[in-house]
């Protein structure tokens, strides 16, 4: 017999995150995966991060997580996106190097002597009186736990399209997993289609550079992980190219063989990353779309061709590469696909990512309706601490949307009928000045040393930092610049003036000035040469002093609504004064607070009044 106290199903992100998490708290772990050599794969973008996922992957990393830190030890180029732009949308993008991400974040599972690897495919749940009890393999061996995290991306069920031709697969090259879909359905969840794709992979020795726009990455190095002595890696470029009318007029004459229009396809696709033909179609007044020419890795001549997702048959895919600039010769290595697979809507599961129905069933990542490396590593190590919880009977770990992506992530994901593979926006979230990737180890770190995932070493390391930046808001509150012909002449390069003594904070506070002009400006300043991580995190607190004040003052007035909780047995069908549509979707929800009924789409500010009076009764 197999005994373990959490079997984990999955080895992309999410299963990643969730079977490290559990195993530094102590439980002992089985990963189940397809196959063992696809650990950690990058099936689409070898990239981590981008706007709001770089958040994500700050705050994995301020929790205890090991996203950020296999990135800084695997990019091949990191660049700050918007850096012009506030720090609400400063967002860190780093192109990774698939096969070190792999390799690397392999080491670290083999690395806890707490964690089992095994290749096989898990077929069937083993449930009694609606409570996980393990899982069942192909060839019949069961495997026991009172814990189980299901992180199955898109192999349930799946299938990849070129043209209207398909094969049985999660990912092409990798088989379909069969057979748990049914035990899910026939323990109770709900399924549903989704569907989602990847560019094509080409040659680099067949494409002229010489035709494109290189996309360099960043001199002054970032990072993700909050650790010190992140390695400095060579960086390689990226490429720009954009799609030509003869490739809209390709596109056009071919859709009849696309699955999704033929309506072979009928799960619902990425709303935010659409494949290119449905971009020619929805968006015919735009004459051209992106395209970056990405590469895979530092060993490897495989480039990844960002931008163009399809489905459209391979023979179609290579008129259509070779209309691009720079790619009029191009070898393909691999055809673009899409692939439609089963997912469980997370109305099933509460904040802590178990579902509702299975006591100790927990899902993570695409199984859940999300696309992105990053959201399913967030829902993973979530998963992975609240499995934990669950077996010690310690008190869930259920994130809010004012102190973090994860939060916002989690919330939308079980609060909302949502249709599409859901993916991390910074306008999903109502507080970004305040969830910013620079400061989410100020959110986290505490809550992940509370829960044991942040060592003692570390976390006096968080404390000194936090320090640091507190003295040096109170040094430029206090400090003063006086008027001078000098000084004057310094501030003229800014467009600035001024003609009275003024304190560095409100210098600060002006557009045009940041902290590097007070290094010119202001002796002490320059001396102390403080760190980019202390300095910029003491500008924006200052700068933006009015705005953070004002959205702290909005999450106060939330916090009201989320103390009020809604008993988990309430009949609503006994409510009066509230119309039998808003019941229905609130029994559907079935929300834990006032506050997550609020957000419910359809239920209104009355419904919420009504509500609240029934409850006080």
């Amino acid at each position: 017999m197999f005994n373990y106290d959490l079997i984990v199903v999955g080895s992309g992100h999410a299963g990643c995150e969730a079977v490290i998490s559990a195993a530094k708290l102590g439980l002992r772990c089985l990963l189940m995966t397809l196959n063992l050599d696809n650990i950690a794969l990058m099936p689409c973008n070898p990239a981590v991060g981008g706007p709001a996922k770089s958040c994500l992957v700050r705050e994995i990393d301020a929790l205890g997580g090991v996203m950020g830190i296999v990135t800084d030890a695997t990019y091949m180029q990191m660049k700050m996106l918007n850096s012009s732009k506030g720090p609400a949308v400063r967002a860190l993008r780093a192109q990774s190097d698939k096969k070190e991400y792999m390799r690397f974040m392999r080491n670290i599972l083999e690395s806890y002597r707490n964690i089992s690897l095994k290749q096989a495919m898990a077929t069937e749940l083993i449930v009694e009186n609606d409570t996980v009890k393990g899982v069942v393999d192909e060839f019949g061996l069961k495997y026991y736990a009172p814990a189980v995290i299901l992180t199955t991306g898109t192999s349930l069920e799946g299938r990849c399209y070129v043209g209207l031709q398909y094969v049985s697969a999660g990912r092409m090259g990798e088989r379909a997993a069969s057979g748990l879909s049914q035990s899910l359905v026939k323990n109770g969840l709900a399924l549903k289609r989704l569907k989602t794709g990847t560019p094509a992979r080409v040659d680099s020795r067949t494409i002229d550079y010489s035709k494109m726009t290189i996309q360099p990455g960043d001199e002054e190095l970032h990072f993700f992980s909050f650790e010190p002595d992140r390695p400095v890696r060579k960086q390689y470029p990226c490429y720009l190219t954009r799609t030509t009318e003869k490739t809209h007029e390709i596109i056009k004459n071919n859709l009849d063989k696309s699955p999704l229009y033929a309506g072979l396809i009928h799960g619902i696709g990425p709303r935010y990353c659409p494949s290119i033909e449905d971009k020619v179609v929805r968006f015919a007044h735009n004459p051209s779309h992106h395209i970056f020419i990405e590469p895979e890795g530092k060993d490897t001549y495989e480039i990844y061709v960002q931008g163009f997702s399809t489905s459209l048959p391979a023979e179609v895919q290579v008129e259509m590469l070779h209309s691009l600039p720079g790619l009029e010769n191009v070898h393909i290595i691999k055809p673009a696909y899409a692939v439609e697979y089963d997912a469980v809507p997370a109305l099933q599961l509460g904040h802590s990512l178990m579902t509702k129905k299975i006591k100790g069933l927990f899902c993570a990542g695409q199984i859940n309706g999300t696309s992105g490396y990053e959201e399913a590593a967030a829902q993973g190590l979530v998963a992975g601490i609240n499995a934990f919880n669950y077996l010690n009977n310690s008190e869930m770990l259920e994130l809010s949307r004012s102190n973090s992506y994860i939060g916002t992530l989690i919330d939308d994901l079980v609060t909302k009928d949502i249709e599409e593979p859901y993916r991390m926006l910074t306008s999903r979230s109502e507080y970004r000045l305040l969830l910013r990737q620079d400061n989410a180890d100020e959110r986290l770190t505490p809550i992940g040393h509370k829960m044991g995932l942040i060592n003692d070493t570390r976390y006096q390391r968080f404390l000194e930092k936090q320090e640091k930046i507190k003295q040096e808001i109170e040094r430029l509150k206090a400090a003063k610049l006086s008027p001078s012909d000098e000084v004057n002449a310094k501030l003229a390069k800014y467009n600035e003036h001024i003609d009275r003594g003024i304190k560095l904070a409100e210098l600060v506070k002006r557009p045009n000035i940041d902290y590097r002009v007070l290094k010119e400006l202001d002796k002490e300043t320059e001396k102390l040469n403080l760190p980019a991580e202390i300095y910029e995190e003491a500008e924006i607190k200052i700068k933006y002093d009015g705005y953070i004040k004002r959205q702290n003052q909005q999450v106060e007035t939330l916090d009201k609504l989320e103390k009020i909780k809604i008993p988990a047995d309430l009949d609503y069908s006994k409510l009066s004064h509230i119309s039998t549509e808003t019941k229905e979707r609130l029994a559907k929800v079935r929300p834990a607070t006032l506050a997550q009924a609020s957000r419910i789409g359809g239920v209104k500010p009355a419904d919420i009044s009504v509500l609240m009076v029934m409850l006080g009764r």
